[in-house]
């Protein structure tokens, strides 16, 4: 590997008014190397992959230092000239696909746009967009390059914007949390992905991710930053099994672990009594007589105990989300009974349905996009009071107050809009207005995907108390096992859109009878990571202090 990095970050200091962004960052990256950032919501990493890109937000202003690719100076770049490094230099691939890829584009015309804006001619860029496609594992290209976004899987989408990162072959790839909304086995193939062509191509990778087992098994080095300072960096091995900072060794003992046991009577499920939820025999086929499908939902059966937990577990077009919007009532099934307190959902009328949603609520799984950001935080937790007429202005104000008490968020911030909170903040709101008509059951689809490992605690710990104080009842929605098995008292795993396994808790993750839920442990399965304590001659370092170790060991 070159000695001369191929990106070189120094002293770099970027703040929003009086609310500091980057501290004096300083880390080298050479070609072919995989670095991973990692560190809570507010710690920097996105402020850095932005000013990589030239896209930081308006109200961001740099005090100083440097960025250098491939001995170029980017800070003070105008518009026009960062638009030749953006994609062309430096790739991006980011989170959220669904946001990421234009709804009304075709996949080919986005691909091959990505390509002409930088000068490629129309007839090459279409086929290199097609070989694009090969090589991120997609079949059927041709095909596929005539699809809208919404007609692939999550997975597919996530592959597409890995192609486009890498379509003007650039020598740095930024990965914004790539992964984070996808199960295991799609994220193992994505990664495999974005990791096999970049050594390909000797590109560089920054990978920004929550996921500490991912950035373990991924990365060659790994930054760890807190409230815009390094605070630790060096080999994945070192900094994960022999942390030397307290911040780490705290990111360490949140992350959720697989191999931790159920924890025993977790919940106020209430044995014996009559569930809260049953289903049984739900069936949906989106196939029409041009475009034959087998069915999304297929015999789908099982129960939600009343004060309890059932999750649903399964890969990327499995069913659940299919599943969940039967029975919220937003999708009609096809066949089958969906019982909620005995009542039975599927032959409700509009009007029926409009009493039941007063008992039975969501949390969707993005806090950034579920929440309306030009609404104040009363406005959003009343919203659901105001639409069923339920109390004064007066009263409701009050009850507004009283859930942000119960959810933990500071009754100061009543009158603030979401921009103004952290994701976990966001995501406390969302669990509130749920929350605010009192629902014996909620629907929580991946809740937890888009936070770190710290606010993840967070949220399970509050999940937990409100279901022990409150008795209401949830249907958790999630690819993470590790977090599945902290929440819940049964679980379903789906394939293919039917139930292949199901039970409690502890069995089915100790004794799983099905294969296909024995290969999803198996891909869940996390590296082990030993939690040392530091000796007396390696103490932590103070806040800051990891980005001169980084210069010193690139």
């Amino acid at each position: 590997m070159s000695t001369v990095p191929l990106l070189q970050v120094t002293d770099l200091r970027i703040d929003y008014g009086t609310a500091i962004g980057l501290a004096g960052v300083s880390f080298t990256l050479q070609a072919g190397e995989v670095l991973a950032i990692v560190g809570e919501s507010g710690s920097g990493k996105s402020t850095t992959a932005a000013a990589l890109v030239g896209l930081l937000a308006e109200n961001a202003q740099v005090r100083g230092g440097s960025i250098r690719l491939a001995g170029r100076e980017l800070l003070g770049l105008r518009e026009r000239e960062w638009q030749a490094v953006r994609g062309v230099q430096i790739g991006f691939v980011p989170q959220d696909p669904g946001l990421s890829l234009d709804p009304v584009k075709r996949i080919g015309e986005q691909l091959v746009e990505a390509m002409t804006v930088h000068g490629v001619p129309s007839k090459p860029a279409r086929l290199r967009a097609l070989g694009l496609l090969r090589e991120v594992g997609l079949d059927s290209v041709e095909l596929l390059a005539r699809q809208y976004p919404h007609e692939l899987s999550g997975g597919m989408r996530q592959r597409v914007l890995v192609a486009m990162g890498l379509a003007n072959r650039p020598a740095l790839i930024i990965a914004d949390e790539p992964t984070s909304a996808l199960d295991v086995a799609v994220q193992r193939q994505v990664l495999d992905c974005l990791q096999g062509l970049a050594q390909q191509r000797q590109a560089a990778v920054i990978l920004i991710t929550h996921d500490l087992g991912v950035a373990l098994q991924r990365a060659d080095r790994v930054l760890v930053m807190q409230r815009g300072h390094i605070v630790e960096s060096g080999s994945a091995a070192q900094v994960f099994n022999a942390p030397r900072h307290a911040y780490t060794r705290a990111l360490l003992a949140a992350a959720p672990g697989a191999l931790a046991a159920c924890p025993r009577q977790r919940s106020g499920a209430q044995v014996g009594q009559a569930p809260v939820l049953s289903v049984s025999g739900l069936r949906k086929s989106f196939a029409t007589w041009r475009q034959p499908r087998p069915p999304a939902v297929d015999d789908v059966a099982f129960e939600v105990p009343r004060g309890g937990t059932t999750s649903l577990v399964g890969a990327s077009g499995s069913g659940k989300s299919t599943t969940a919007r039967l029975l919220l009532g937003l999708e009609r099934a096809d066949a089958g009974s969906v019982r909620f307190n005995g009542r039975e959902l599927l032959a409700a009328s509009r009007s029926e349905w409009r009493d039941l949603r007063r008992q039975i609520q969501v949390v969707y799984q993005n806090p950034y996009a579920s929440l309306n950001p030009r609404l104040t935080l009363a406005q959003i937790i009343s919203e659901p009071l105001q639409a069923f007429a339920v109390g004064t202005a007066h009263s409701r104000r009050e009850r507004v107050v009283e859930l942000l008490a119960q959810v933990q968020v500071p009754a100061a911030l009543i009158d603030s809009c979401p921009g103004n909170l952290s994701g976990g903040q966001r995501q406390r709101v969302a669990i509130a207005r749920a929350l605010a008509l009192e629902p014996e059951l909620v629907v929580l689809d991946e809740p937890l995907s888009a936070l770190d490992v710290l606010v993840q605690r967070q949220i399970l710990q509050l999940l937990d108390e409100l279901q022990q104080r409150l008795g209401v009842s949830y249907l958790f929605i999630s690819h993470d096992l590790a977090v599945v098995r902290q929440i819940s008292d049964r679980v379903v795993v789906m394939q293919g859109g039917r139930v292949v396994e199901q039970g409690e808790c502890e069995r089915v993750f100790q004794r799983p009878e099905h294969p296909f839920t024995r290969a999803l442990l198996e891909d869940a399965m996390p590296t082990t990571l030993a939690v040392t304590q530091p000796s007396a001659a390696a103490t932590p370092p103070p806040v800051g202090a990891g980005s001169t170790r980084e210069k010193n060991t690139a």
